[in-house]
């Protein structure tokens, strides 16, 4: 009861069964701007059944050392809705794409602002509410970047870099990072670069 009590307030964490630790660092809560939440309570309003999450590119920013300045915001959901989704929000004049190729990334993105990249959202994704607005966790983005690669192509050069800064910084869950590694079908990967990283860190 009382290690229940401990982790209910927030000052242990139980990052896996039977085994309790103090809690360092702080959790990863980043700014959901007026912006992305306009844009959730949008669909949110036009589809209320669907699971979905919004969260834009430059959230990487803290933790690169070379700054992007060209963002996107991304919508993961359901598949059977991508296309409805899509052209609710054509409709209402945002440059929107659906799961966009190499080809499309080149000639109608990579140089474009105030895009929307809609994804297929994987299920059971670690994902977290922030002002009732539904965000990836920190987990997930750290996954996703390593595979979606098209989305994350600022990313890429400083994977290693990246990954360093958010363990140094932030309370991350390595079990929930790899449950969903495997979901994706990249665990070894994952956990390889986990594993480097915490090597370099600690």
């Amino acid at each position: 009861m009382y290690l229940s009590r401990l982790k209910k307030d927030d000052i242990i964490k139980n990052p896996s069964g039977g085994i309790f630790a103090l809690k360092e660092k702080k959790a990863y809560i980043p700014f959901v701007d007026t912006k992305l939440k306009r844009l959730f309570n949008k669909i949110k309003q036009e589809y209320p059944f669907v699971d979905f999450c919004i969260w834009n590119t430059k959230w990487f920013n803290e933790f690169m050392r070379h700054q992007p300045f060209k963002f996107y915001t991304i919508i993961e959901l359901d598949k059977d809705v991508a296309e409805s989704v899509f052209y609710t929000l054509k409709d209402s004049g945002k440059q929107v794409f659906i799961e966009p190729d190499t080809e499309t990334f080149d000639l109608y993105i990579s140089g474009s602002d105030d895009v929307v990249i809609l994804k297929h959202l994987i299920s059971e994704a670690p994902l977290q509410e922030i002002e009732k607005i539904t965000i990836p966790t920190i987990e997930k983005l750290l996954v996703d970047m390593i595979i979606d690669v098209r989305v994350y192509a600022t990313q890429q050069s400083e994977v290693q870099f990246i990954y360093e800064n958010a363990f140094a910084k932030y309370e991350i869950n390595k079990n929930k990072m790899k449950r969903y590694a495997y979901r994706r079908n990249r665990e070894n990967e994952v956990s390889n670069l986990t594993n480097l990283t915490l090597a370099k860190i600690e």
